[in-house]
C-alpha cells in the first residue's frame, strides 16, 4: 500500500494516480482511491462524470479506480451512533433536518475511506493499493485518530458503560433525554476495533508513504512537519516527490529567475530528506490527464527505479533489550531536543511535538521499568529503560 500526501495543490493525486497506471502497466492488479473529499481522481483519468462509483471501476487493463460512497458507509459504520445522537437532538426540539446535518461527524468522508480501504485490503483482491490522500493537515489528524481513538476507548468508555448501565433508569428520569444503549457502545467498539485494525496495515511492513511537494520554501516546510508527525506516530516514508520543476534548458529571464530559486530550495529538499529517495517530475506544457500521460509522467518521476519497491530500513518504532533495561526508539526526523515533550503517565509514554502529541502504550515489559533517561539523537528519539520497578505513581 502506498499513501500520496502533500499540501494541496501540489499535484499529489497526479503523481498517485501515474504511480497506480505505472504499476497496473508492470502487470500489477491495481486499485487507486482517495480519502480526499475532492474526489479529483476522475479527472485525472479523462473519465466521464459518473463514470466512476462507489465499486472499483477498471479504466485501463489492471487497474481500477474507486470513489468511495460515504453516504453508504456513514450508514453502516456511524448509523446506531446518529440515531442516539438524534434522540437527544429530538428532546430538544431541534428541526429534525437540522439534527441530521449536526450528527455528521466533521471529516466523516476521510475516517469512511479508511474504513474502505480496510476492506479492499483484507479482500485479497489487488497486488497494489494506492491511497490519494487529503492534504497534508488532514491526512495527519485521520492517521492520528486510531490511536487516539484506542485510548478513549480502552481507559473511560468501559467505565463509562458500566456507570451508564448501573443508573440508566436515574439519569434518563433526571436529564429528560435518553441515555446510550449497548447497541451505541457496540457501534463505538466495532469502529475502533476497525481503525485500529487500518492503522495495523498502514504502520506495517507493507505500506508506506511518499511526500509530494512542489520546490517552494512555503510547501517544504509544511513537508517537513509531515516528516516528523508522520514518523511520530509510526507510519513508515519511504521517499519524497519534487513536482513541477522548471526546465533549465531555453528558459528566459523570467524563467531563468524560477530555476534559480527552485535549485536553492531543492538544496534545502535534499538536505532535509537524506537518506530518502528524492524523485523529481518537470513542470510540462500541458495536464497529464489519461492513463497514457500519467504513465510516462510516472516513468519520468521513477526512471530506472521500481516504484514499488519496499521501503528501506527499520521502521520508525522499535524496542531493544539489553541486559540490564532496553531502549525505545522513536524516528522523529528534523527535530531538536528542545522541540521535544516526554512524559509517563502509567503505563503509557506520552511523547509531544509540536502540536502533535501520540501516546503510546508500553509493553508488559517495559510497563513496570522507570525511565533512566532520554535523547534525541541523529533524528531519533531514544528513551531508556532500566529495571528498577516504577513507584505506585508511575514515576
Amino acid at each position: 500500500m502506498l499513501l500520496f500526501t502533500g499540501k494541496g495543490g501540489v499535484g499529489k493525486s497526479t503523481v498517485a494516480a501515474g504511480t497506480a497506471a505505472l504499476a497496473a502497466a508492470g502487470g500489477q492488479r491495481t486499485l487507486v482511491l482517495s480519502t480526499d473529499a475532492a474526489h479529483s481522481l476522475a479527472d485525472a483519468f479523462g473519465c466521464a462524470p459518473g463514470f466512476i462509483g462507489a465499486e472499483p471501476t477498471e479504466v485501463a487493463d489492471r487497474l481500477f479506480v474507486q470513489q468511495v460512497d460515504a453516504q453508504l458507509r456513514f450508514e453502516q459504520s456511524w448509523a446506531d451512533i446518529q440515531r442516539y445522537l438524534l434522540s437527544i437532538l429530538d428532546v430538544a426540539g431541534l428541526d429534525p433536518v437540522a439534527a441530521e446535518e449536526l450528527t455528521v461527524i466533521p471529516g466523516a468522508e476521510e475516517v469512511l475511506a479508511l474504513l474502505e480501504l480496510r476492506l479492499q485490503a483484507l479482500s485479497g483482491a489487488w497486488d497494489v493499493i494506492v491511497v490519494d490522500c487529503a492534504p497534508t493537515a488532514e491526512t495527519l489528524r485521520l492517521l492520528a485518530l486510531p490511536e487516539a481513538l484506542g485510548w478513549y476507548m480502552h481507559r473511560v468508555l468501559p467505565v463509562e458503560r458500566r456507570v451508564i448501565k448501573a443508573l440508566r433508569p436515574v439519569l434518563s428520569r433526571a436529564a429528560g433525554v435518553p441515555m446510550p444503549g449497548d447497541t451505541v457502545f457496540d457501534a463505538l467498539e466495532r469502529l475502533h476495533a476497525e481503525l485500529e485494525e487500518v492503522r495495523a496495515l498502514l504502520s506495517g511492513p507493507d505500506a508506506s508513504v511518499r511526500i509530494v511537494l512542489t520546490p517552494e520554501n512555503v510547501v517544504l516546510a509544511e513537508a517537513r512537519r509531515a516528516y516528523t508527525t508522520l514518523s511520530l506516530f509510526g507510519y513508515r516514508v519511504d521517499g519524497v516527490v519534487a513536482n513541477r520543476i522548471f526546465p533549465a534548458e531555453g528558459a528566459d529571464d523570467w524563467r531563468a529567475g524560477w530555476v534559480m530559486a527552485q535549485d536553492e530550495v531543492l538544496e534545502r529538499v535534499a538536505e532535509s530528506f537524506a537518506g530518502l529517495p528524492i524523485r523529481r517530475s518537470a513542470y510540462r506544457p500541458r495536464e497529464p490527464v489519461g492513463v497514457e500521460a500519467l504513465t510516462a509522467l510516472a516513468r519520468e518521476v521513477y526512471d530506472e527505479d521500481d516504484p514499488l519497491a519496499a521501503a528501506k530500513g527499520r521502521g520508525p518504532f522499535r524496542i531493544s533489550s539489553g541486559e540490564h533495561g532496553a531502549v525505545l526508539r522513536l524516528s522523529l526526523p528534523l527535530v531538536s531536543r528542545a522541540e521535544v515533550d516526554l512524559a509517563r503517565n502509567g503505563d503509557d509514554l506520552v511523547v509531544t511535538v509540536g502540536s502533535y502529541r501520540r501516546l503510546i502504550t508500553l509493553p508488559s515489559g517495559l510497563a513496570r521499568y522507570r525511565i533512566a533517561g532520554a535523547r534525541v539523537e541523529q533524528g531519533e528519539l531514544q528513551v531508556r529503560f532500566v529495571e528498577d520497578p516504577v513507584d505506585e505513581t508511575g514515576r
